[in-house]
């Protein structure tokens, strides 16, 4: 998803409290206080917001192990992508050090050490967002043809506190970090075959597929885009306020679209189209409410205006909205089969799912 993932849990415990000291004399000294204190409520409903997500994160961990642990072996990895793109001291000790972060690791149960597998790299979608259970069906459907996954849980995602929710880089390093993750799985895992190693997202998680396949054509042999985050400028465009904020926030860009159009071009896919290599799919919705369909229909312009071969489909009302494809409908299961075959033609897993039939027994219990 593209939304933000921010709780804000006790806005009107906020208000009432401000309000109740607004009624107070309005001497400067007054304000003053009222202001501090309204910035410091401010700060420790944050940091329970960060400490809330990191709990989520907890539990959503133990729940992999009950959903996909039957068909899968689960790990979870630390290891480093590129410095951050913002540092306040550039001086400081460890300054430059590369940022350290979390991916997720799916095996195929039956996984044998002696074979070569083919890897799909999944980066989740959300400004702030995670990799969750959410994708459950997803990733049993990807263990059943045969497929090792990883998630990477890349800078700026929630669950790991506020220092790692402000490294944030949006279309930027975040594509690198996934990368980094991809890089991390080829010099690991001595059964990943380099030379069968795909990229699928949705979203935000679109964009970073398309990014990747831009700046790493060698290092993907296949990508699928799902209603991707095209481009920024259109995108805060029909955004509101609030999300606009999640950009221009100083820890982040630190500008809005109107200050530096150009920094908002440069995160954006539609914007280095003339770079495609790689096979790709892409998927939109026409009453999709998040990823509007004019942002997806731009990069197709894009694509085609540069001459790119690509396969795409948009698809009409298609029930669940942004979601139309990750649902668990049957209209949702049959979309997945028509990746599921796109990918499968040049990742030769040992199994493609080619019914529904197939597609619910490898999906759910």
């Amino acid at each position: 998803m593209s939304v933000p993932k921010r709780r804000f849990l006790i806005p009107a415990v906020l208000a009432l409290t401000i309000l109740t000291l607004a009624v107070a004399p309005p001497r400067a000294a007054a304000q003053d206080e009222t202001s501090d204190l309204k910035a410091a409520l401010e700060r420790r409903f944050e940091a329970l917001d960060h400490r809330l997500d990191a709990l989520e994160k907890a539990v959503d961990d133990i729940l992999w192990y009950n959903k996909v642990g039957d068909v899968a072996t689960i790990d979870k990895v630390y290891h480093v992508g590129p410095p951050p793109g913002k540092v306040r001291n550039p001086t400081a000790m460890g300054a430059r050090n590369p940022v350290k972060f979390w991916s997720y690791i799916f095996f195929p149960k039956n996984l044998d050490h002696g074979r070569k597998y083919p890897l799909l790299v999944l980066p989740h979608g959300g400004v702030h967002g995670d990799f969750t259970t959410y994708h459950t069906h997803i990733i049993r459907e990807l263990m059943a043809q045969g497929y090792v996954v990883i998630a990477p849980e890349y800078r700026g995602s929630t669950g790991y506190g506020a220092g790692f929710y402000r490294l944030i880089d949006y279309g930027g390093l975040e594509n690198e970090d996934v990368h980094a993750a991809r890089n991390y799985m080829v010099e690991n895992y001595e059964f990943i075959d380099p030379a069968r190693i795909g990229i699928i997202g949705w979203s935000h998680g679109g964009l970073i597929a398309l990014m990747n396949i831009f700046e790493h054509p060698e290092d993907y042999q296949v990508a699928f885009a799902g209603v991707p985050v095209s481009d920024l400028v259109a995108r805060l465009g029909y955004s509101t306020e609030d999300y606009r904020r999640l950009y221009s926030a100083d820890y982040h860009i630190g500008k809005t679209v109107r200050e530096d159009v150009n920094e908002y071009r440069r995160r954006s896919p539609v914007n280095h189209v003339q770079k495609l290599r790689t096979p790709l799919l892409i998927h939109t919705n026409t009453n999709d409410d998040d990823v509007y369909v004019l942002e997806v229909e731009n990069l197709i312009s894009a694509l085609k205006a540069a001459g790119k071969s690509f396969e795409y489909e948009i698809f009409q009302e298609a029930p669940g909205g942004h979601s139309f494809d990750r649902i668990d409908t049957a209209v949702a299961k049959k979309i997945r089969l028509k990746i599921y075959g796109f990918l499968a033609k040049y990742l030769k897993p040992a199994k493609t799912l080619t019914s529904l039939a197939e597609l619910q027994r490898a999906g759910y219990r």
